[in-house]
């Protein structure tokens, strides 16, 4: 691998270590390698792109030897050799003596597309590459309270359950959070650890707005707000938040990792 250390992004080829079922349909990989030691996250919300092999392949075809022109080295291979790219966010990553991996959790779907059949059937030595961070602080970080920070507020579906479980993991004791979470599936609701004052709401499939719309969130100055998940009820709950509730639009934070009816090669297409 001849990818620069020193950009803020670079490639780096793993190896599945262990797979593990967290419910009925989530499914958590974990991945080592020698290149994990360039990786570096200090958020918890890290977006990265993973490049998975189709049926058949040992390993996913990416041209990172064409240096800055990998991207369209990649979409000039053919369809059926092509890599398979997806967007996930990191779980966690653990540097232990000797020993370097990250966690990545994949909701499994019936019927299931090329991401989720390769999760259900990952095993130990399976091997995969990430476009990911060697630079702790980087620009695929998105939730970034403010200092000044009153109350934080969270909303995220399947997708963002990673980030939203290490977002909690990290805020401080008596930190005030309010936090809604829309599952498909109630057999993937979880246990969140936390320490901070978390007030936490499992909700079905288009419950989300009304549930929001009916809570007392908590009265403070400064809150600041993150919502991630299907773009569509991201750009509602950001619309409430802005206009309803009038919190300041710079303090709200909102990504849209998918779209209802659009595959992600559809998405890269319309950007």
């Amino acid at each position: 691998m001849t990818t620069a250390v020193a950009a803020p992004f670079r490639f780096f080829s793993l190896q599945v270590v262990r797979t593990r079922r967290l419910g009925s349909s989530l499914v958590r990989v974990s991945f080592g390698g020698e290149d994990l030691r360039y990786f570096f996250s200090g958020g918890w919300d890290q977006s990265l792109s993973l490049f998975l092999p189709h049926p058949g392949q040992d390993a996913p075809a990416v041209p990172f030897e064409l240096g800055d022109g990998w991207w369209q080295g990649w979409r000039e291979l053919p369809d059926d050799v092509r890599a398979v790219m997806r967007s996930y966010t990191l779980r966690a990553l653990r540097r232990d003596p000797g020993k370097i991996e990250i966690d990545i959790d994949f909701v499994l779907h019936t019927p299931a597309g090329p991401a989720s059949a390769w999760a259900a059937r990952a095993v130990p030595g399976d091997r995969v590459v990430l476009l990911g961070p060697a630079v702790a602080d980087n620009r695929a970080i998105r939730f970034r309270p403010p200092q000044d920070t009153g109350p934080v507020v969270l909303w995220g579906d399947e997708t963002a359950l990673p980030a939203i479980s290490a977002i909690l993991e990290s805020l401080p004791s008596g930190q005030r959070v309010r936090a809604w979470i829309e599952v498909r599936d109630p057999g993937n609701r979880q246990e969140l650890t936390a320490l901070a004052d978390a007030e936490i709401h499992w909700v079905g499939p288009g419950e989300s707005l009304d549930a929001v719309r009916d809570a007392q969130l908590p009265s403070a100055a400064q809150p600041y707000v993150w919502i991630a998940g299907e773009s569509g009820s991201v750009k509602a709950l950001r619309r409430h938040f802005v206009q309803e509730c009038g919190i300041d639009r710079r303090r709200v934070t909102f990504v849209g990792y998918w779209r209802e009816g659009l595959t992600e090669e559809q998405l890269r297409e319309r950007e």
